[in-house]
């Protein structure tokens, strides 16, 4: 992981691991970005946590930083679940995943026209193990792998939630 150089990098980790885990303190956050070689102090992550819009929601019994949504959606959501986000990667697949094809460490996967953007989110939120990122059209996504074995995973792993048997 790319230590966060900017207070925007840093920031922009900050929403992804309030996203990605179910954050109860400060220094809980603190310790999650130091495992990833961001330091900060107390006082500036607190800082970012305003600028942020951060807030601590109850789940259950427990309080959790969450952050906004981004676009047209401002609620402030906890962290799902792992079996949610596994869930709804499944459903995803079934619904929307055509193809899928590898060359080198990419993959490139086929769905309905106007489907991509919703199946690369989908992904990028169930943190598919060597997937390094996403880029999504209208009806195809690229998927950045580690490399070429990772490529070849990554695609039966999809193809295998989807339904469909590998090409």
């Amino acid at each position: 992981m790319t230590v966060a150089s900017s207070r925007g990098a840093r920031q922009q980790r900050i929403v992804d691991l309030l996203g990605e885990h179910a954050v109860r303190s400060q220094i809980q956050l603190l310790e999650l970005l130091a495992a990833e070689g961001i330091e900060v102090t107390q006082a500036t992550l607190s800082r970012d946590l305003v600028e942020l819009s951060a807030e601590r929601v109850r789940v259950g019994k427990s309080l959790i930083y969450a952050v906004p949504g981004e676009g047209g959606d401002r609620t402030v959501r906890p962290a799902p679940e792992a079996r949610e986000v596994s869930r709804r990667l499944a459903a995803r697949c079934q619904e929307l995943l055509v193809s899928a094809a590898t060359s080198a460490n990419l993959v490139v996967l086929r769905t309905p026209p106007g489907a991509a953007s919703f199946l690369a989110s989908a992904i990028d939120h169930g943190q598919v193990d060597g997937v390094l990122g996403s880029i999504a059209g209208d009806d195809t996504i690229m998927l950045i792998t580690e490399g070429p074995t990772a490529s070849e995973t990554v695609a039966a792993t999809l193809l295998s939630l989807s339904g469909k048997d590998p090409a």
